[in-house]
């Protein structure tokens, strides 16, 4: 029994760990990065202490979270880089951010933080804003993307994109999808314009 005893302590530790993530997950989807760690630990249903044991701060806890969001985000910028026509690698850049954005409210604050005590992904906020610049200035270059576009156009789009609040999930990636739309067009030379994608229902009918 003594020789079994140590495993069973690393799988119950393993499970609670888990059972932390995934509750962080959905919670900082749902409802952002302010959510108390103690909220978290009673969703994932362990108690605080556990919890500050598995991961001290919630800088800590935020980064393992979000790693895999972070990884998908630079497969968005390399795959929009690799595309030989630079407007259609800039634009799938601008839909697929959008659409990673409206699945997780959490990873926006995050990847856009720039607090001294918030969670700082500099490295890799750096690396993506590096990569969308040299796009847009192969996309500038071919004619299609407009001249006076700045980085900081894509720091207000996602601060825009933070904005949409809808009841459900679906409902949001219809949003996102429109507004990363309306955003393409007007960013583009190009004074004509693709049909919209279709329109949430975001407020009541009507009269």
């Amino acid at each position: 029994m003594t020789d079994r005893l140590p495993h069973a302590l690393r799988s119950d530790a393993l499970d609670n760990r888990e059972r932390v993530l995934d509750a962080a997950r959905a919670l900082f989807a749902t409802e952002g990065l302010n959510v108390p760690m103690r909220e978290i630990a009673r969703h994932a249903g362990v108690g605080p202490a556990t919890l500050y044991r598995r991961f001290p701060t919630k800088q800590t806890l935020v980064t393992e979270v979000f790693q895999d969001q972070m990884r998908a985000c630079h497969t968005i910028v390399d795959e929009g880089l690799a595309d030989p026509d630079p407007w259609r690698g800039f634009r799938r850049v601008v839909e697929r951010t959008c659409e990673l954005h409206a699945h997780n409210r959490g990873f926006t604050e995050a990847f856009m933080s720039a607090f001294p005590d918030a969670v700082d992904f500099a490295a890799d906020r750096a690396y993506a804003m590096n990569a969308i610049a040299e796009l847009a200035r192969r996309a500038k270059d071919a004619g299609r993307l407009r001249p006076d576009f700045v980085l900081d156009d894509l720091i207000l789009m996602l601060m825009a994109h933070r904005g949409i609040h809808v009841p459900s999930a679906a409902a949001r990636v219809t949003a996102s999808r429109r507004f990363a739309a309306l955003v393409i067009q007007a960013f583009q030379v190009s004074a004509t314009h693709e049909p919209l994608p279709p329109v949430p229902r975001l407020a009541p009918a009507y009269p």
